[in-house]
């Protein structure tokens, strides 16, 4: 990712772009992201000519064919480590796009399932740490917008059927109730609770509360109309 200053405007770049196409979902890493690293054929060149000489090299020459191997040991292992973090940007936003696919073809906020962490960590078999890092730091750009990684992870809330549901499910269900109900009497967020436990999903006042401030829904009071 990276931004541009100027006139306060932050610019995200991209780390996945995914595509969709007749049904598929189609997954490209950033060019930043998947550079082409390969080592000089000329120091290679250099090493195998020492080889083929064996015994028959200066001491200076062989310090410096001792230099010449450390740098490209040092250039593989190098190598090695960004194709690694390569394939684990990768194998974490196929994991994203599997687990949440009906999201991906539709992109409705609803199709959006309940994903936590151990989700993807569990799939790609890789620790949770690993997994939070990829989904603090990177983006992926969509047909429905850019969005970080992170997005796609939500909360969970256990109905009283023992089943888990998005935050993001809940606060849809909280943002309808208020956009339905009767103006002249807007319901406090003691009825809201009331209301959605009704429902079957298990919420606190207070946790009514902060969802409704998160949506940038003013209390009860500031909501009525004469």
């Amino acid at each position: 990712t990276g931004s541009l200053g100027g006139a306060g405007a932050t610019v995200v770049v991209a780390d996945f772009q995914i595509t969709v196409d007749n049904g598929q979902v189609g997954i490209l890493l950033n060019g930043r992201n998947a550079p082409e690293l390969r080592v000089s054929r000329q120091y290679a060149n250099m090493i195998d000519d020492y080889q083929r000489k064996k015994g028959k090299v200066t001491k200076t020459e062989k310090d410096a064919m001792v230099f010449v191997k450390q740098k490209l040991d040092s250039a593989k292992w190098f190598i090695d480590a960004i194709v690694q973090r390569q394939n684990t940007l990768l194998n974490t936003m196929n994991a994203i796009v599997e687990y949440q696919k009906p999201y991906f073809l539709s992109g409705d906020e609803t199709d959006l399932k309940t994903m936590i962490l151990k989700n993807i960590a569990d799939i790609v078999e890789m620790d949770i740490s690993t997994i939070s890092r990829v989904a603090n730091s990177k983006y992926a750009q969509t047909p429905y917008g850019t969005y970080p990684l992170k997005y796609y992870f939500s909360e969970s809330l256990t109905t009283q059927d023992g089943e888990e549901v998005s935050t993001r499910e809940v606060k849809n269900i909280l943002n309808q109730v208020i956009e339905e109900e009767d103006k002249k009497k807007p319901l406090t967020d003691q009825k809201l609770m009331d209301i959605l436990r009704e429902k079957g999903y298990n919420i606190a006042r207070r946790t009514v509360a902060k969802y409704r401030e998160q949506l940038s829904i003013p209390v009860a009071r500031l909501r009525k109309e004469l």
